[in-house]
């Protein structure tokens, strides 16, 4: 049996919540507004990407997601960037585990380093700290030591001594890597302007 206080409270607890519910849709419809209205309009994109190493890849990188201002964008770029080393490590543990070859099993150890956390993916997570302080100098120089890390592994840390001569994927998935890097370089020098 429900008293009558119980009634009214559920019917206050009924109206607080239909308020919540009424408030946080105008807040939402209030940050798209917000969030499109701030949007980068295509021909800054485009003259963005003029600056990049592949012109290209660079706004379809950056027209993939339309709505977004600059430090979206930014944000998007480091996001993707880490979905690339992070999927480059699941393919260099894989080489390693089903290497045969003494010298290709290294090279790919050394590789696991470059890209690994005192590597690349600890120099992405320091290029994220850096964003979050907006300080996108330092975010260019994160990149830049994430961009070092990749061709480590692919070029060799020695001059010196020829690359070693990669025939499975990691060479492709480290270009792409670097391509999405040099849009994030382009993004950080835009937005210390």
């Amino acid at each position: 049996m429900v008293t009558l206080a119980q009634y009214k409270n559920d019917g206050n607890e009924n109206e607080n919540n239909t308020m919540v519910c009424n408030l946080s849709s105008l807040v939402l419809v209030f940050l798209l507004f917000a969030t499109t209205s701030y949007a980068i309009p295509a021909r800054e994109v485009s003259t963005i990407c003029k600056q990049a190493k592949d012109p290209s890849f660079c706004s379809t990188l950056l027209n993939s997601n339309p709505n977004a201002n600059l430090v979206d964008l930014t944000q998007y770029t480091i996001d993707i960037v880490r979905v690339n080393v992070t999927n480059t490590i699941k393919l260099i543990n894989t080489l390693i585990a089903q290497s045969t070859d003494p010298k290709a099993k290294n090279h790919y150890k050394s590789c696991l380093e470059n890209f690994g956390s005192e590597g690349a993916l600890g120099d992405l997570d320091y290029t994220q700290e850096l964003f979050k302080k907006e300080d996108y100098q330092g975010v260019n120089l994160g990149a830049s030591s994430v961009l070092d890390d990749i061709e480590d592994c692919v070029s060799g840390d020695t001059p010196s001594v020829p690359p070693f001569h990669d025939l499975s994927k990691l060479p492709q998935y480290a270009a792409i890597t670097e391509s999405v890097i040099s849009v994030l370089l382009v993004l950080s020098i835009n937005l210390g302007h």
